[in-house]
């Protein structure tokens, strides 16, 4: 069976619609640590930065956007080139349609062509769910073969309330002594 939506590249004239899915998440809940809501031009020129190197994509059902994912740096020192952090949101009232998880699964193919190796994610968590943050997105990611490698306690205060971030993890490539360099996205087809 066919899926009802695709997953395509984010070119810059997606962001006022990324933007309005990224807002909620600013604005209500501290899946985002960010307390205001960047304004377009700033959001573009995130992008831009991102499409450098790495791959950002769209998933679209009935020429609207629902969800996004992309990769980006994860420090930047050489050392760390096989190294990403993973980023994915998904519109208000899209959650659960399986947009996730092949948008997920893309941004690894892609990840793998470009010779990348681990796949990083940093996420709020709280040991108290509340009506500003549950655990979704590390369940989501233990889904997609993710491990929790870290935990900051209580490093992010957002509506009066302090969160944990945690670190997961996924290995996605052999960890040579010559490993292949990296690949920038826009240079694949």
């Amino acid at each position: 069976m066919e899926k009802a939506f695709k997953i395509r590249k984010a070119v810059l004239s997606d962001a006022e619609e990324l933007l309005k899915i990224y807002a909620p998440y600013v604005e209500h809940t501290a899946v985002s640590f960010e307390y205001e809501v960047p304004v377009l031009q700033e959001f573009k020129e995130r992008m831009e930065i991102i499409l450098l190197k790495y791959p950002y994509l769209v998933a679209v059902e009935k020429g609207q956007i629902v969800g996004y994912a992309y990769a980006a740096a994860f420090k930047q020192r050489r050392a760390y080139d096989w190294a990403v952090e993973t980023t994915i949101y998904i519109k208000e009232g899209c959650k659960g349609k399986g947009y996730g998880k092949e948008l997920y699964l893309e941004l690894e193919k892609n990840l793998k062509r470009q010779n990348i190796l681990n796949m990083n994610a940093c996420i709020a968590y709280t040991e108290k769910e509340d009506r500003h943050l549950t655990n979704a997105s590390m369940y989501f990611h233990e889904k997609m073969g993710f491990k929790t490698v870290g935990k900051f306690s209580m490093c992010g205060y957002k509506f009066k309330n302090w969160y944990d971030m945690i670190w997961m993890e996924k290995l996605i490539g052999d960890h040579s002594e010559n490993p292949r360099e990296v690949i920038p996205s826009k240079t694949l087809c």
